[in-house]
Order: structure tokens, then C-alpha cells, then sequence
């Protein structure tokens, strides 16, 4: 009894050290299979960002490269979305910008024009 109590203990200690250290064990994981990541490549900077065609005359980074911009960069996990976007809908970079937008707004019950899609939602008195 008392072992398999010490086995869960150290099993269940283990997944929680894995979640806590995940980003720092993802990198290892992708060297050993490069294949199935080579698409996938983080973009820390606003220079790397801005190289990578997340720029342009309505989101400028290239202003904050210039400005030297203390911040580390875009979200990454945002900044995939919008890579993701351009690559699958062969669409520039403000469009796949808009693309993403209006996918976050009707998962969250709102129409491209800002009102919400609930039937019960007051809009004027």
C-alpha cells in the first residue's frame, strides 16, 4: 500500500514539474523530432516578427524596432495564429490580422460590426 501511495505521489509530483517547466522542455522535444516541427519556428523580437512579415503601414513594427522598444515582441501564440492565417488563406498581413479578429469576436457571441449576436442583448433603449 504504502508503495503504490509513494508511486502516485512521485508520478503525480512529475507531471506537475513537466507543466510548471514545459516551455524550457519544448525545445529539447523539437530536436528530437525535427520533422514534425519544422514549420514551427518562435518568434521572440520585434525584429524577428517584423522579418517574418508581421508589419505594415496600419501596425508598424518597424516603428518600435526604430523607437527601441524595450519589450520583448508580439504574442506568440497570436503571432502563430496570424502565420497560420496568411500561410492557409494566401491573404496579407492586416488581413489576417481581421481574419483572426472577427474569429475571436464570434467565439465570443460577437458579429464582425461589434453588436452581439444574443437575442436578448439590449442595444438602444
Amino acid at each position: 500500500m504504502l508503495f503504490w501511495l509513494s508511486v502516485v505521489t512521485l508520478s503525480a509530483l512529475l507531471v506537475m514539474l513537466m507543466f510548471r517547466y514545459r516551455a524550457a522542455l519544448a525545445n529539447p522535444v523539437r530536436a528530437l523530432f525535427p520533422g514534425r516541427f519544422r514549420h514551427y519556428a518562435p518568434l521572440a523580437t520585434f525584429s524577428e516578427q517584423a522579418d517574418a512579415g508581421l508589419t505594415s503601414s496600419s501596425f508598424d513594427i518597424e516603428a518600435n524596432i526604430s523607437e527601441g522598444d524595450s519589450r520583448a515582441g508580439l504574442d506568440e501564440h497570436g503571432t502563430q495564429e496570424v502565420l497560420d492565417i496568411m500561410r492557409r488563406e494566401r491573404v496579407n498581413f492586416d488581413q489576417a490580422r481581421l481574419i483572426r479578429q472577427n474569429q475571436i469576436l464570434a467565439a465570443n457571441g460577437i458579429d464582425p460590426s461589434g453588436l452581439p449576436l444574443d437575442a436578448k442583448a439590449i442595444t438602444h433603449l
